[in-house]
């Protein structure tokens, strides 16, 4: 059995981007993203943080799913 380097970038994506969602949520409306024109650069990066690490953690699925049938 061969680990699949998709699995674990998957889960340190994910993990990540759940955090920082988690905190760009905690401190909407704060004062902090003055310098970014007002936008919530915490939340957006997070939720792009967990649409990448969950495509990884599919691809991994798809390619174990795969290997089964073989």
């Amino acid at each position: 059995m061969q680990l699949d380097i998709r699995l674990p970038i998957g889960l340190l994506f994910s993990i990540l981007g759940v955090v920082i969602t988690v905190f760009g949520f905690i401190t909407k409306g704060s004062d902090i993203y003055k310098s970014s024109l007002n936008i919530n650069i915490n939340l957006w990066t997070g939720i792009c943080l967990i649409v990448f690490g969950g495509f990884m953690l599919i691809m991994a699925m798809k390619a174990q799913a795969k290997n089964k049938t073989k």
